[in-house]
């Protein structure tokens, strides 16, 4: 394995700059050309003769091309190996301040080499900058993030520790950058697989290690919490995921059930983030009064920045939780997803159980849907007060089968994250508004994505003629027609994708 960049707490990458010329300071946008760019991740792709190494396609707006990013790509340090999936995650930032946006790249399934043979599965992170010239170019080298004494993050690296297997990314109102790396897979006094997280912040790259041993962190590690797995951010608030979090009742200890911890990015006298809240089903306001074996509460998350009536900017956040093993009654691994409004004070409040039983949600809920597998959240106007018309959610039920014919073809629910989630509920699937050719086992809405304009869905499995992401408007009605569709072998995408859309953004 090739040697990475390690920097020590305060050193800053060399060649940054606090403003590059050239960079417009929008969001998504790794150019610095002020035009939003595209983020479609193939975890599963052969790089190099590969298998599985994963690779990123970055395609620039204003039809500026695209490039393929991977770890054999210039100027990105180690090296493209089997069964890497670099692309698992990734999250976009400005890292380093100088008004191009950056991609940290998760890759949980990366290998380190150490002396007495290769600790698998230990995982990654890979900081890669924008500049003018685009991504990872313009002469910054790229950080690389991992466990280990001799590793950015510290402590140590165990086989399985899945470092990176999440990412997520902000500014904190103070401006300070910050990124969330989930490792669920580390084991410690709380057991195996308790998991932990790892919170980067500031242009020196501080780290602050995170698990629910921490001062004032919700619950006590236990085995197979697997905290860590699911993270989603603003820029006020961030919750990380233990979708296999143990919830003890009065007659039995449910496992499985899942948990979220909510976190200000803001570090604490105790030196990490600071806790807010914690919750699983039926404990702490989490707005249902059950929990049950296999719940994975947690297990998908997604928020929006958000302005209420009254405030003058988006302190507040709104917040969906999916739990895509609920059972409705007999109607096993239906599916559910909880959405809150996290307040400025940190105070949560909730406001909507969906299902596919509820009043005018389009469809209705069956055995093997898990809606709520992946989640997509927006504030589609973020300079006005949040409205229903304004702040949207897109659910995916990839198990999903309109007919016995096309088992686990799956499909999308666009909804509103205020009201009533009927009122506005809208429904895609294969053949009805994705232009693909129906077929069982598509796994629709695997990939799903959000800009303020747009709602990505990614259709990375099914035949390879389906391969693509469209994107749709955030108002589309039930049925509704993408706005643009992209494609392997269109456009300046090499024709070679495997899971092609699995992340996008």
């Amino acid at each position: 394995m090739a040697a990475f960049t390690l920097l020590g707490p305060g050193a800053l990458p060399a060649g940054e700059a606090v403003a590059a010329a050239g960079c417009a300071g929008a969001q998504h946008d790794f150019n610095g050309d002020g035009i939003r760019d595209t983020v479609i991740a193939d975890p599963e792709a052969t790089v190099s003769g590969k298998e599985r190494a994963g690779q990123i396609h970055i395609v620039y707006g204003g039809d500026k091309g695209t490039f393929l990013l991977s770890q054999d790509s210039p100027n990105v340090s180690d090296g493209a190996e089997t069964d890497d999936r670099f692309g698992f995650s990734y999250a976009v930032c400005d890292a380093n301040l100088d008004g191009c946006s950056d991609i940290a790249v998760g890759i949980p399934f990366e290998d380190i080499n150490v002396a007495d043979g290769p600790v698998k599965d230990a995982g990654l992170v890979h900081l890669i900058y924008g500049s003018p010239t685009g991504i990872a170019s313009g002469g910054l080298g790229t950080i690389g993030f991992r466990q280990g004494a001799d590793g950015k993050l510290g402590g140590g690296y165990e086989a399985e520790d899945w470092v990176g297997y999440a990412v997520a990314a902000g500014t904190s109102a103070s401006g300070i950058p910050f990124l969330v790396i989930g490792a669920p897979g580390e084991d410690g006094a709380g057991g195996k697989d308790m998991g932990m997280f790892h919170h980067v912040y500031g242009t020196g790259y501080n780290v602050a290690h995170v698990s629910q041993d921490s001062a004032g962190v919700w619950e006590d590690p236990e085995p197979n919490d697997r905290f860590g797995a699911s993270i989603a951010a603003t820029d006020r608030h961030f919750v990380v995921g233990a979708p296999g979090e143990s919830i003890a009742t009065t007659s039995q200890n449910v496992e499985f059930a899942g948990a979220v911890i909510a976190f200000r990015p803001s570090i604490n006298t105790d030196g990490i983030p600071a806790p807010l809240f914690g919750m699983g089903q039926g404990r702490s306001g989490s707005g249902d009064t059950t929990a049950q074996a296999g719940d994975q509460y947690g297990l998908s998350l997604a928020m929006a920045p958000y302005r209420p009536a009254g405030s003058t900017a988006n302190n507040d956040s709104l917040l969906a939780v999916g739990v895509p093993g609920e059972d409705l009654a007999d109607t096993v691994d239906a599916g559910a997803v909880h959405t809150y409004h996290i307040k400025a004070d940190g105070t949560l409040q909730h406001l909507n159980w969906i299902d596919q039983n509820q009043p005018e949600v389009e469809g209705s809920a069956e055995a093997g849907d898990f809606f709520g597998q992946r989640l997509a959240a927006v504030n589609t106007s973020p300079t006005v007060t949040g409205t229903a018309a304004t702040m949207r959610l897109a659910v995916a039920a990839p198990g999903e089968e309109s007919t016995e014919e096309y088992p686990e073809e799956g499909g999308v629910h666009i909804l509103p994250l205020l009201g009533a989630p009927g009122a506005g509920d809208s429904w895609i699937s294969p053949g009805n508004g994705i232009p693909a050719v129906r077929a069982p086992r598509m796994l629709t809405g695997t990939g799903l994505g959000a800009s303020p304009s747009s709602l990505y869905v990614g259709i990375p499995y099914g035949p390879a003629e389906n391969r693509a992401v469209h994107a749709f408007p955030w108002n589309t009605p039930n049925g509704g027609a993408p706005t643009q569709s992209r494609r392997p072998g269109e456009g300046g995408i090499p024709a070679d994708g495997v899971a092609f859309g699995a992340q996008v953004s």
